[in-house]
């Protein structure tokens, strides 16, 4: 087996993968070290794209990262745009770009949005294409081989990280389609997966095949984000037998991948109430010994139609505080549909504001730099300098002015600005 990126940080030497993310984050190198040696942080990578992408560090110590999600559908083949959608998210600041394309041509979509995608880490879910590929060629179920060999044909083009639903067993999938939960199961790789057992009467094949996928990771050191097919996707659900039975399994797997040197992080939640959400954090954190977590949202409410990034920021929020390492961006569009690039821009957005307010309780001053540069820089009413820090330059400055009036202050408090008053006073006490 090849010697990856984590067993050379076991070995006791520091790759240069670690210094190049510990210089990025302002971190101890060796302490970085023994957390990726230890399975606490993992480096998006995957040696076929080295030197062409940007190395992401995601787990304990370091700032927490946010996702987008793009893909075409299976109604809205666009390619042009989801190209958009992608520059988009690499101008406002993803770390990381997942392609959840169920449409046609999957390989050649792949391909498309990685190199639109670059210089960021590019993740996908090989279920997907696996399934539809799968039915088209056999006109039924594809059989086991074939998602192995559609998840060696995404290491092959250099995919840096996979979603792989291996924590759903035969077992819990009929369990979850018996169970009294709202929404059974609401993943998709989840519910093509338990579709397949149930048609076939096998085993999850990647559940089956751990092992070999294991090697197979390794020889392109890439990383597994290993799949919550059963998180609640109602609040109702959150936290139930089945979203912590998943997870322990989850966490064997996390423990067997860490054994053979290769990378993992678990994913999360779905939708949570407020007060499970640090109940969810700890818990996973605890059965997985400190895996990263990558959590989608998670949204605190469901009736959020339509500002569903609004319901999945204070979640998040609330989760990165806690100890959550990756978020997966929500756009206004969720759960109604395929999102367009301004509302992938306001989830985007809407997700960093979230994830930055996390590192604030969870790292303090050490990322609290631009907010000190912003409150020093608003106390002096310098419009340009606040404008420049914004996390959308263009629209603070087409609010600020929408009304046309030039004025010192802004126009809510227009004369009677507490800065305005108060300068002459400040400018004697400090004189």
């Amino acid at each position: 087996m090849a010697k990856t990126v984590m067993l050379e940080a076991r070995s006791g030497s520091v790759p240069e993968e670690v210094l190049e993310v510990a210089r990025t984050e302002g971190v101890d190198p060796n302490k970085l070290r023994v957390r990726l040696a230890e399975g606490r942080v993992i480096i998006a990578r995957n040696i076929k794209r080295q030197g062409r992408i940007r190395l992401v560090g995601v787990g304990e110590g370091l700032t927490t990262k946010v996702n987008v999600n793009i893909g075409v559908s299976t109604h809205v083949n666009d390619i042009e745009m989801e190209k958009e959608k992608a520059r988009i998210a690499v101008q406002y600041g993803a770390d990381t770009i997942m392609d959840l394309s169920v449409g046609e041509n999957l390989d050649e979509v792949r391909r498309i949005l990685m190199e639109a995608s670059e210089p960021l880490p590019f993740g996908t879910v090989p279920t997907y294409q696996a399934y539809i590929e799968g039915v088209r060629k056999h006109g039924g179920m594809p059989d086991e081989d074939f998602f192995l060999q559609v998840l060696e044909r995404h290491l092959r083009d250099g995919v840096d990280f996979m979603t792989i639903h291996a924590g759903i067993t035969r077992e819990l999938a009929e369990r979850a389609l018996k169970s009294n939960r709202i929404q059974p199961i609401v993943s998709r790789g989840g519910a093509l997966l338990a579709a397949w057992m149930m048609e076939t009467g096998s085993e999850n094949p990647y559940y089956r095949n751990w092992d070999y996928i294991l090697e197979l990771f390794a020889e392109y050191d890439a990383v597994i984000s290993l799949g919550d097919a059963l998180r609640p996707g109602a609040i109702a659900d959150a936290l139930d037998e089945l979203q912590i039975l998943e997870l322990i399994n989850n966490a064997r797997l996390v423990e067997r991948a860490r054994e053979k040197g290769v990378q993992v992080m678990v994913e999360g939640p779905g939708h949570v109430p407020i007060n499970k959400i640090v109940a969810d954090i700890r818990l996973m954190k605890s059965l997985t010994r400190g895996a990263p977590y990558y959590v989608l949202g998670p949204l605190v409410t469901d009736i959020g139609l339509g500002y569903d990034h609004i319901a999945a920021a204070i979640g998040a929020a609330i989760a990165a505080a806690e100890g959550a390492d990756l978020i997966c961006y929500l756009t206004p569009a969720e759960h109604l549909s395929l999102p367009n690039p301004e509302q992938v821009k306001e989830g985007l957005i809407a997700a960093r504001i979230a994830a930055h307010a996390g590192d604030i309780v969870k790292l303090g001053r050490r990322v609290m730099e631009p907010d000190i540069k912003m409150s020093i820089h608003r106390a002096r009413l310098e419009w340009n300098k606040m404008f420049k820090l914004s996390l959308d330059p263009e629209r603070a400055r087409r609010i600020y002015s929408q009304y046309g009036v030039q004025l010192p202050s802004c126009t809510m408090c227009g004369s009677y600005c507490a800065f305005l008053i108060l300068n002459k006073y400040m400018e004697k006490t400090r004189r």
